[in-house]
């Protein structure tokens, strides 16, 4: 799941490298009963950075796997699977899943950024679901996945506002 960890900040990162430029938001702008669809901070900047850098992670991965301690730690073959499709259904994923929740909270008329606990832990489950096009996880692996995943983001998120990344430490 490191690539969906790593797509999932990979937006807030793109944020700060390239300020406003390709700042265009995924939903164009559109809006329902005078609500924006998923708002402005969900971009096409983003869901790219979350691609590419899913796609850079499986490629890290793949690497560090002829490696025998990275190896036994290994979920998959990487030698057995679309590194591309991985990747990208990675950090598609994990994108998705934050752009369906924010589809939500608008019409919850929770503002971005504001706290929704614990379904601000959960951008994850769409990389899950994807990933499952390249590889199906034992039910075990997943249930490990879906208990401890939604810690990971709390801990980076108090991390990026403590090094001042992020405007909120959720």
């Amino acid at each position: 799941m490191l690539p969906a960890y790593c797509a999932n900040m990979a937006p807030v990162f793109a944020t700060k490298i390239f300020g406003q430029k390709f700042n265009w938001p995924l939903d164009f702008g559109l809006q329902i009963k005078d609500k924006p669809l998923l708002g402005k901070n969900k971009t096409w900047r983003g869901l790219a950075a979350g691609i590419i850098l899913g796609i850079v992670i499986v490629y890290l991965q793949r690497y560090l796997y002829n490696l025998d301690w990275a190896k036994d730690l290994s979920l998959f073959d990487y030698s057995k699977i679309n590194l591309w499709l991985a990747g990208f259904l990675f950090g598609f994923g994990v994108i998705l899943g934050d752009a369906i929740k924010s589809l939500i909270k608008r019409r919850k008329n929770l503002q971005p950024g504001a706290k929704w606990f614990p379904w601000d832990q959960m951008d994850f489950l769409g990389a899950l679901v994807l990933i499952h096009f390249v590889y199906i996880p034992d039910l075990l692996v997943v249930l490990i996945i879906i208990i401890v995943s939604p810690f990971l983001p709390l801990i980076t998120n108090y991390v990026g506002y403590i090094l001042n990344i992020k405007k909120v430490a959720w």
